[in-house]
């Protein structure tokens, strides 16, 4: 339809002038379609640059007619498409157009139809058209997003309708003559090179009561959100917090909540969550989700109200990982944990009066996402105090119990399943911060009362469906992994009050008992997570018993047996993957912390051949081991039957632990690069390379560093032996007291200021009278000699020698003291 031959322009076509001979000299230029050269597909000619020389006149009469009448004709030559040469034209065309609008608001109508035809294909001539005009029509598209400032609703949603076209690409009406449509994604393409999306954003701030332009803008920006480019772009124009700000404001049709969401989500989810993150941690933000979440949670009952509930929580809990989210001070924190308990813990407030969860999909969501922000929440420690407030330990210790056919819901049993493993899993995570309301709630007792349901052969069909339920299909290992990981985190707080409970409970003995019973009967299948309840099991005994002679008589042999079995696996189960490292340092801890120091445990162990057990995990050369495994053996040592059982170990090739052992050292050596001479003298301490005689000098001191610190430790010794000897001269001897008095008297008067200003008042401060060589305070309090002895303070300081006679003591009379005169005033306050 469009040719490189332009006939006549529109205006000589249309006053009867021209012919086809003249065509040839025109420049290329687009016409109006008759209906036999629509037929052949050739359009008539029309100057793009009359245009707008025409639009860029004024003051003429009739003009606004003409300009109007030429803007109609320009609109009916591109009903099927845009060719990209000629976009710039027309978009200058256009802006001439938006322009002239304030004074001329006909034009406004000329501004809609040339928009309007943005929504249609854009076509290219040559393959290479879309890089050639790239920038052209880049900027060409970024116009839209300025036109937003016209005040025209009708022209504002035509240029949402436009750009949301951009993503619903259809093909031309009519197939044109050599030109073919732009590839479907380069509208999308130069919009995101034009930056559109700012414009876009920006255009929310001009919109604050036009609902219905509001609505089209957020269905712009959420088709823009979907691009990774678009959404840095929005996020550096705070699209976030002002979308956000505005999720409360009155919408019936529900439209803005969903698209506002919708947003948020693709921001976080496309651009860099932690600004995003940082522009919702503001109080109106959160105010504005607070209030989203509560209508939603008390009265949205459809199945969108109940999504669109759970997704305003998802992002409420993304928010809530930033410790600087004002959550508590906007009541949200409160809020949230009302609405995680209500269920398990009745409550009077008013919100959650009457509600009640189903056992839909979106309820059943919702409940494990509650649970879920209550870990999050707990991490900012001022949150502790509602959490004792909302009772949330005694709520969660509600599906701490096996399986019951009355439920307060009634939650399918996959359902009442993965509920109990989240509730047991958010307890590992409150329950040390609560350690009184966990104890209030004989929180060791129900858990060790649920893993003896576990461990017990009670019939019990698990789905581990759910992320927490890995494992435990048609068993109940996922229960007890996850109280072992509670009991674990109580454990190590070393908490000696829930320590000494679950000991007089009898947890060792339980402890063990599971462990053998894993023994007796194994299960490959599951191997990792059975592993991993081995490596909880020594690591809680490990925690219990460390530092306590009785808990490691109660380990005991039983105890040792099991650290053994551990410790005969087979070493190429190591490099399995499956856990057997995890469960092998486990192992070692409890030998440190449940064996050694109990004498009888430390003699079974050496018994068992022990000590011929760790020498071969050390014979296998692993680094990670061999610090830990060394040091156990130092400790062994101090036991007189340990070295027999050393000398006697034999390896590999009749290999000995003395020859292991200077292995082990040299190859540190080589790990360390340490160099030797022919002879095998260390010879890189010192043969170092650019030292100077005074860096040699130093390097001497530093090889005698620990000489000089023994030294300096002695000294230090010899200076503080001095000072007692001294005291002691003082406290027993006159003549030492009397010294020490002038040498006190000399140093204060060498600290005192001598020049004295004219008509200065001076006020003695010395007490006279006084044998004491600590400095006196402005007041002084005398509590070990009662007043009726001494007379009252400040008398003559004999007096108490001569009303109470001491011998043997501290207070005996000395002849060569002499009593001076009592002063006369008391002391100045």
């Amino acid at each position: 339809m469009w040719t490189e031959e332009a006939g006549a322009t529109a205006e000589a076509q249309e006053s009867g002038i021209g012919n086809k001979s003249s065509s040839s000299s025109q420049i290329p230029v687009v016409g109006v379609v008759t209906e036999d050269d629509e037929a052949q597909g050739v359009f008539k000619a029309m100057d793009l640059n009359r245009v707008i020389k025409l639009l860029e006149e004024t003051d003429k009469v009739g003009l606004e007619e003409k300009q109007l009448k030429f803007v109609k004709k320009l609109v009916q030559c591109y009903q099927n498409g845009l060719p990209l040469r000629d976009l710039a034209q027309i978009f200058k065309i256009l802006n001439l157009c938006s322009g002239k609008i304030k004074n001329q608001p006909r034009f406004i109508e000329s501004a809609y139809d040339i928009i309007k035809l943005c929504g249609l294909p854009f076509l290219k001539k040559k393959v290479s058209d879309e890089i050639t005009y790239a920038e052209d029509t880049a900027n060409s598209i970024a116009l839209l997003g300025d036109l937003m400032k016209i005040p025209s609703s009708e022209l504002r949603i035509q240029i949402c309708k436009c750009i949301v076209d951009f993503y619903h690409a259809e093909p031309p009406k009519k197939h044109i003559p050599g030109y073919q449509q732009a590839s479907s994604s380069y509208k999308i393409q130069m919009a995101e090179v034009g930056g559109l999306a700012k414009t876009m954003v920006q255009s929310m701030t001009l919109l604050e009561n036009q609902l219905v332009e509001k609505l089209w803008v957020l269905k712009v920006l959420q088709h823009l959100s979907t691009s990774e480019v678009n959404c840095t772009i929005m996020m550096k124009a705070q699209a976030a917090s002002g979308i956000c700000t505005h999720l409360n404001d009155p919408d019936p049709s529900g439209q803005l909540l969903f698209r506002s969401s919708e947003i948020l989500w693709n921001l976080l989810e496309k651009s860099s969550k932690e600004e995003v993150i940082q522009q919702l941690s503001n109080l109106e933000c959160l105010l504005a989700l607070k209030e989203v979440f509560k209508n939603l949670f008390m009265r949205g009952f459809s199945h969108y109200d109940r999504q669109l509930r759970n997704d305003i929580l998802v992002i409420t809990t993304i928010i809530a990982q930033n410790p600087e989210a004002p959550m508590i001070e906007c009541g949200f924190t409160k809020d949230l944990i009302l609405f995680a308990t209500f269920n398990e813990v009745k409550s009077q407030n008013l919100l959650v009066k009457g509600l009640k969860l189903s056992n839909s999909y979106e309820d059943f969501e919702l409940k494990k996402l509650l649970f879920n922000v209550i870990v999050i929440l707990c991490k900012d420690l001022p949150t502790v105090q509602l959490l004792i407030d909302g009772k949330v330990i005694l709520a969660l210790f509600t599906y701490v119990k096996k399986p019951e056919k009355q439920k307060i819901i009634d939650w399918s049993a996959a359902q009442h399943e993965e509920l109990q493993l989240h509730a047991i899993a958010t307890l590992s995570s409150v329950a040390p911060l609560l350690i009184e309301e966990y104890m209030s709630c004989q929180g060791n007792a129900r858990v060790l009362a649920f893993l003896e349901w576990c461990e017990s052969e009670d019939p019990f069909f698990s789905h581990g469906n759910s992320f927490h339920g890995t494992g435990g299909r048609g068993n109940k290992f996922a229960q007890m992994r996850y109280s072992l990981r509670l009991l674990r985190a109580m454990v190590y707080l070393e908490d000696e009050t829930v320590n000494k409970d679950l000991c007089e409970k009898g947890t060792i003995q339980q402890m063990i008992g599971i462990f053998k019973n894993m023994i007796s009967k194994p299960n490959e299948k599951e191997e990792a997570i059975v592993l991993e309840i081995q490596s909880d099991i020594l690591l809680i005994l490990s925690g219990l018993c460390e530092n306590h002679i009785q808990r490691k008589e109660i380990f005991g042999t039983e105890g040792v047996d099991i650290v053994l079995h551990v410790m005969k696996t087979d070493p190429r189960k190591l490099q399995s993957g499956l856990g057997y490292n995890v469960l092998l340092f486990s192992t070692l801890d409890s030998i440190w912390c449940c064996i050694l120091g109990c004498y009888p445990s430390e003699d079974y162990f050496l018994e068992k051949e022990g000590i011929f057990l760790l020498l071969d995990l050390l014979a296998l050369n692993q680094k990670k081991f061999c610090n830990l495994i060394l040091g156990i053996m130092v400790e062994f040592c101090d036991n007189p039957k340990t070295a027999a059982h050393v000398n006697a170990w034999q390896g590999k090739k009749d290999q000995t632990a003395a020859s292991l052992l200077i292995k082990l050292w040299r190859k540190e050596e080589k790990e360390l690069g340490v160099k030797r001479d022919k002879n095998g003298k260390i010879i890189d301490f010192e043969n170092l390379p650019g030292l100077s005689a005074e860096d040699f000098v130093t390097l001497c001191i530093i090889h005698r560093y620990l000489d000089f610190k023994i030294q300096a430790t002695h000294k230090q010794r010899e200076l503080a032996n001095k000072s007692w000897e001294d005291f002691l001269a003082r406290t027993s001897n006159a003549k030492a007291l009397k010294k020490a008095k002038r040498l006190q008297e000399k140093a204060i008067e060498a600290s005192r200021y001598h020049k004295r200003p004219q008509n200065a008042i001076f006020h003695q401060t010395d007490i006279k009278g006084l044998n004491t060589t600590v400095p006196s305070g402005g007041v002084v309090t005398v509590e070990s000699t009662p007043a009726r002895l001494v007379g009252g303070p400040l008398v003559d300081t004999d007096i108490a020698l001569k009303k109470l006679p001491i011998r043997g003591g501290a207070l005996q009379r000395v002849k060569a003291v002499k009593i001076v005169d009592a002063p006369k005033k008391s002391i100045p306050t």
